[in-house]
Formats: structure tokens, sequence, C-alpha cells
């Protein structure tokens, strides 16, 4: 039986790592979108709510309805904003909190909250170097006039992103936490009190002090995997997601015997194959066909040829006693060995977060 298990005792003890880095004064964002990386955004946000996040962070409008429907009463923020008079009249509905980067947003958000004669919070997003969403810091100030003149938005605070907090080189994330520093500046001499300005993501609170501000945005680090292989925490972070599979049958090959689709592995004398539950329709790269490893009794054993849709090939040869039935780690800890996804990112040529995202969006999950 396959399983894909979520500890959610690893989440908070990971969120705890991340109050213990930033200390007290500083508000924790946790990012759950994308149905929280792949581990289940209803589930875990409750279970960050619990333990005391200041609020959550999804990429679009429908994330956060399903998050109010289901009982979450934290502050939700929109990070990619929104765009329809629609949508602002569903965020002031819900008391939810859209990032602003275009006029004719703010607009339709001014306008959403004056017909329902209440306020609407919002983050004005800034573009300090990342070239994606928000404003460049030479238009800030005409910005934040235009919409200050709403009265029915109040202005929580500046956000950006960090392109490269998680590169070897520090330079280019030092420039961007210099020009994050004069937007709130320049905020803030315009008379906006702005509380909760927040720039770091996860590799960004990790690695550079001066980029916390006032909130910071954990997302990876939360699922205890990196921002990218290699990454060195200061911080011991759990895995929270473990998928497993089960050995379906065994098979004992003579030499030169070809395994799977198009013959990429032939065997090298004798060898015994196990024939495993899972392939790429459950998440597993097929990009780590003949790279990546499993484990079974405690032991990485390899791939052979290609991961198929729903089936992957490994060899056993040198594990005694292999029976079918036996449970496959493909992420995760057995018997004190670990496969993590960034284990399994490097093996595939991406990061730990397609990984996740991959085998949470392809399997039922049990929380445990």
């Amino acid at each position: 039986m396959n399983r894909l298990q979520i500890e959610l005792s690893a989440l908070i003890h990971n969120l705890h790592q991340v109050k213990a880095l930033v200390g007290d004064d500083t508000k924790i964002m946790g990012v759950v979108k994308t149905d929280a990386y792949g581990h289940g955004l209803v589930a875990v946000a409750k279970t960050l709510e619990q333990n005391k996040v200041h609020c959550l962070g999804v990429a679009h409008l429908f994330e956060a309805l399903e998050l109010r429907n289901r009982g979450i009463s934290l502050p939700i923020v929109i990070l990619c904003g929104i765009r329809t008079a629609e949508e602002a009249q569903a965020v002031v509905h819900h008391d939810l909190i859209p990032t602003l980067f275009d006029a004719a947003a703010a607009e339709a958000l001014a306008e959403a909250a004056a017909g329902k004669q209440t306020h609407a919070g919002a983050y004005v997003k800034v573009d300090t170097g990342m070239g994606r969403l928000g404003l460049l810091c030479s238009d800030l100030a005409a910005f934040l006039n235009h919409v200050s003149r709403f009265k029915a938005i109040r202005i929580q605070g500046l956000t950006s992103h960090l392109s490269s907090a998680d590169d070897a080189d520090p330079a280019f994330t030092e420039a961007q936490i210099r020009s994050f520093r004069k937007a709130v500046d320049t905020g803030r001499s315009m008379g906006l009190d702005l509380p909760l300005n927040n720039l770091a993501n996860s590799a960004g609170l990790m690695k550079f002090k001066d980029a916390r501000f006032d909130m910071v945005r954990p997302g990876i680090m939360l699922y205890g995997a990196l921002p990218s292989p290699g990454f060195r925490p200061p911080v011991r972070l759990r895995p929270v997601m473990r998928l497993s599979g089960e050995v379906i049958q065994l098979r004992d090959f003579p030499d030169h015997t070809p395994v799977s689709y198009s013959r990429t592995y032939y065997t090298r004398g004798a060898r015994r194959i196990a024939v495993l539950s899972v392939g790429y329709g459950e998440g597993l790269p097929r990009a780590v066909s003949n790279r990546g490893m499993v484990l079974i009794q405690g032991k990485k054993v390899p791939i052979t040829g290609r991961v198929c849709m729903n089936m992957t090939m490994v060899d056993v040869t040198g594990l005694k006693d292999v029976r079918i039935g036996d449970e496959a780690v493909f992420l995760g800890t057995q018997e004190g060995e670990t496969i993590t996804a960034d284990d399994m990112a490097s093996w595939a040529g991406t990061i730990s977060y397609d990984i996740l995202c991959s085998a949470g969006l392809r399997n039922p999950k049990e929380y445990v």
C-alpha cells in the first residue's frame, strides 16, 4: 500500500526553530500556498494557527476562501494579489488582506470596502530585484500617495521578495535589503505607520538577520526542506513528508537483461530486481531514473531503468530476505537512514519545492 504521511509534530518543531531564530519581536507569516507545498492546506494552517503564527500567506483568493470556510480565523495574506471587483468584494467580505501593486486593484478594494462601510487591510509590493510582481522603488512614493487617499484602505506594511538569498555570494541580497529599507523609510516619511514590513523568505531569515524587519515569511523550512541543495541551515529541520510504497514483485534476472522502458539499463551479472508500487504518477520524478535511490530494509538501493507511471524497479541483490509487501521508502526515514526531498531534488535536477508539491498533489494524505 502506498502511503503519504504528514508528520505534524515535525511541522511544529520547524516552526519553533523559526521562532528561536527570529525572537519574540519578529512576527511570522506561515506560507501555506499551493496546498502548503503539498502537505495539505487546511491541516497545516490549523496547526500553524494553534501554534501562534501571526498570519498565513496564500497565493490566490480561492486558497484564502477555503481556509475561511474551514474555520481559520487568522489574518490571511493573498500574496499574488487580486485583479477584479468581484475578488475585491470577496476579500472585504471575508476579511482577507491582498497584496497591492497596481492602481486598478487598489481602487477596486477601496470601493468594495467603502461599500461595506469598513476598512480593508493591504500590503504594497515593492520589487527590490526579484523582477517579478511589484513596483519599482522609484514608483513607490507616487503609488503610496495614490493609495493613501483611499480612507477605506489601511496599508499594513511593505513587502518584497529575495531572489537569491541562498546564493553563496551575499552581495545581491544585501543590495535588496538596502533597497527595501529605503522603501520603508520612504513610506514612513510620508506619514505611514507601516508596522508589518516583510522581506525575508526561508533562506533570507536563516542567512540575513538584517532581512527580518517586522515579519518573516518562512515557507520551505517549515516543511523541513532546504531553499536549495547544499544550503546549510543554522538550525535542525525535520522533514514533514514521508512517501512509501511496497515491493509488489521480485525478479531474478540473468546477465545483460534490459529493465523498463527504452532499455536504458541492462543488468551486469545476475541481479535481483524488486518492482515497487510508486512511479511518476505518484509524484516520483521520472528524472531520477537510473540515478535515484530508495530505502528498503533501511538500506539505499539504486533505481534501475526508467521510472514508470505507477512502478519503479530497484536492485536489491545485496539485501537478504526481501519479500513481497516489504516497505519501500521514497521520502523519509527507515531504520535510521533517510532520503530527503533535497536528496531527490539533486538526483532529479530540480528543487525540493517541486518534489514536495508533486508528491502531495498525487497521493491521499495521512496525518500523523
